[in-house]
């Protein structure tokens, strides 16, 4: 049998499993494993058992996982979302959605220390949304802001996701932090306009309320203070070379668990908890990125991610066309899948095809902008019914808001974030850009 047969048989198999809601390491490491065997033998996949854990999980760049996501639980444990919340509340809250805009702003700013989606999400609506429906907002946009403001934590540094991308594609994490920034800060913009449309065309889904005066909103920002100092020292100290990632990262968790400490935040016992939620939720990660591992060094050896690149780059089809068909299957498939399976299971094919072909930007510049736009497709699935994560943790959330109001809710965001992609897509510069100004 052809080695590009086999892959394609082992394309199917996983979708199949993935599909049959096996959990997606053993169903990447089964199939890979059997993929492996048949491509060269069993002796083989056991040479490379011998070595691939070590080869895998001794990467210094792997540390930063486990320390941001440290970081993100001390965050989470330590109560600042209801400080996050209050200021955003304090200087916008009063607009009409504002108190929508507020929590998508909360998100942005929880998103930039925790860089998890889920965990953005399930925090910020312990704290946001029973004050939006206390004054009177619809289940579906106090559900629908929730649920999108949850997914800038995929893309705005640190992102988890953004590292294992880096990761794939051997590209500097500080550089891809930085190329971040403005498709982060544009999706804040986005849902702005979304909401302020919204409550134009339904008013009553987002009723004013009465404005915060100037001593309150100044002293909301005192109460903050600790949270944008620790953002501006993490950041600021990796892109400016004083650290690294990795030495940001653990800087990142000793910072806050000082913050949490002094707030009284945090104690003994949640600093525990924090440990042990990490270390379950690092092993879980690890164990998908050692099971997409497998899978791709099986599909290399079958030679279909090279075979796939050739075909497109030999193909009198415009570029543009490959990229917009990559996009509308991550568009399917993350209604389906999970942001980091996907990205483990379709970076190493779609990433040397984007590579192979001609779109008049260097290298770098060009695996930026890729990346980008694939975690921006992505960030979309967790807001796409039937399988969009954030659906489901706000939907559990709020048990007295129907799951077709939480659908409904998100679909303004969606259609901002189409917009985003679409000007992502044309205008590369803004994948870069910052990238450019910063080296130079």
């Amino acid at each position: 049998m052809e080695p590009l047969t086999i892959a394609i048989i082992m394309v199917i198999v996983l979708l199949i499993l993935i599909f049959a809601r096996m959990p997606i390491a053993l169903a990447m490491g089964m199939v890979g494993a059997v993929g492996y065997m048949v491509l060269a033998s069993p002796y083989a996949l056991m040479a490379y058992f011998n070595t691939a854990w070590v080869d895998k999980f001794m990467s210094y760049e792997l540390a930063i996982v486990p320390l941001f996501i440290l970081m993100g639980h001390l965050a989470t444990r330590s109560g600042i979302s209801a400080s996050i919340f209050a200021a955003s509340n304090a200087w916008i809250g009063h607009l009409r959605g504002g108190l929508a805009m507020a929590s998508v702003a909360g998100c942005a700013m929880f998103g930039s220390i925790s860089g998890s989606s889920l965990a953005t999400a399930s925090t910020m609506a312990r704290v946001a949304l029973p004050e939006m429906r206390k004054n009177g907002y619809s289940g579906a946009l106090a559900s629908g802001s929730l649920a999108a403001g949850g997914t800038l934590g995929i893309l705005i540094p640190p992102s988890v996701v953004l590292i294992i991308y880096a990761l794939l594609t051997e590209q500097n994490i500080v550089k891809l932090f930085l190329a971040a920034t403005i498709p982060g800060i544009l999706a804040v913009i986005g849902f702005f306009i979304a909401i302020a449309i919204y409550v134009r065309l339904f008013p009553n889904e987002g009723p004013t309320h009465a404005p915060a005066d100037m001593k309150t909103r100044f002293k909301a920002l005192r109460d903050i203070w600790h949270v944008v100092a620790i953002f501006v020292v993490v950041l600021g100290g990796i892109y400016g070379g004083f650290f690294t990632p990795a030495e940001g990262a653990s800087v990142g968790v000793v910072l806050m668990l000082v913050a949490g400490l002094f707030t009284g935040g945090l104690t003994p016992k949640t600093i525990l908890d924090c440990l042990i939620d990490t270390a379950g939720s690092t092993a879980m990660i690890f164990a998908i990125v050692y099971g997409a591992d497998i899978f791709n060094v099986a599909l290399a050896l079958s030679r279909m991610p090279s075979d796939v690149a050739a075909f497109f780059s030999a193909a009198d089809v415009a570029p543009i066309v490959v990229l917009l068909g990559i996009i509308a299957f991550y568009l399917v498939m993350g209604c389906l899948m999970d942001s980091l399976s996907m990205i483990l299971l379709t970076v190493p094919v779609f990433f040397p095809t984007i590579m192979a072909l001609d779109f008049g930007l260097m290298p770098e510049q060009q695996a930026m902008w890729f990346g980008i736009i694939s975690l921006v497709v992505v960030e979309m699935g967790l807001i796409t019914p039937p399988v969009g994560m954030n659906l489901f943790v706000i939907s559990s959330m709020a048990k007295d808001i129907p799951t077709s109001q939480i659908f409904r809710g998100t679909t303004p965001f969606i259609i901002a974030e189409f917009f985003r992609i679409a000007i992502l897509v044309s205008f590369p510069v803004l994948s870069y850009w910052l990238v450019d100004i910063v080296a130079n």
